[in-house]
């Protein structure tokens, strides 16, 4: 049986193989393809830059706190409960993300700018952090007008760690920050652990407890320096049995 080569069913093939041999219908479909490539990564673009997918902080309770064990910085380290660093006098604590950071090093100048304050209210300044290598500390000094102190378990960080990836790379917030950082003139490195969020507290003495709590949601996320020192102006230092008498 011959199949005739010009009926209608061939004619619809022909038809068909010469239109996908039109140089337009590829660009057409490499259009569709890329315009849709576009539409996803704008629109991971914009979760990225919402809070949809940062991980939420837990609020850290004061007894947490207290049992903190940190150390000093020199050779002979001396290990301590950090309660004592408010247990008096109340304290504003700095958890530093990483000292070698422009942008840790930008918000460490912030709160020393209050340093003068702070200290006719009484209340000291100090920061911890994370590990100790190199010279980092030493040269994250100049920046911190107060004591530093390590917590090698990273339980000021917590008691939910909380990390920012790359996603940081991608957040128009955190370009902001590098971008006022760059232009205040600081520098940093890339030296130690620097995706674990840090933040800042407000002790206030005793037991009166966390008088505030910020922490960092992306990278240079610096806490409001008004609101520290409208925190720092609650401490009510304790007195001693002596001094009632």
């Amino acid at each position: 049986m011959r199949l005739d080569s010009t009926g209608p069913a061939c004619a619809s093939i022909s038809t068909e193989m010469s239109f996908l041999q039109d140089p337009s219908f590829f660009g057409m479909g490499m259009w569709s393809i890329g315009a849709g490539a576009i539409g996803v990564a704008a629109l991971a673009l914009l979760l990225a830059n919402t809070d949809m997918f940062l991980a939420k902080p837990e609020k850290a309770a004061l007894e947490y706190l207290e049992d903190i064990d940190l150390k000093t910085l020199e050779k002979d380290a001396v290990t301590f409960k950090a309660k004592a660093l408010w247990e008096k006098n109340g304290a504003v604590i700095m958890a530093v993300r990483r000292p070698g950071c422009f942008l840790c090093r930008e918000e460490a100048t912030d709160l020393s700018s209050l340093k003068p304050k702070l200290d006719e209210l009484g209340v000291p300044l100090y920061a911890v952090v994370k590990e100790h290598i190199k010279n980092e500390v030493k040269d994250f000094q100049p920046y911190f007008k107060g004591e530093i102190f390590l917590d090698e378990n990273k339980k000021f960080y917590g008691p939910q760690r909380r990390k920012m990836m790359f996603m940081g790379f991608v957040r128009l917030g955190v370009w902001q920050n590098f971008f006022r950082a760059w232009n205040g003139g600081f520098s940093g490195n890339l030296d130690g652990e620097g995706f674990i969020l840090g933040g800042v507290f407000v002790m206030g003495p005793g037991k009166q407890g966390i008088l505030l709590e910020h922490r960092e949601k992306e990278f240079g996320d610096k806490v409001n320096l008004t609101s520290v020192l409208e925190a720092a102006r609650k401490i009510r230092p304790q007195t001693s049995a002596s001094e009632k008498q």
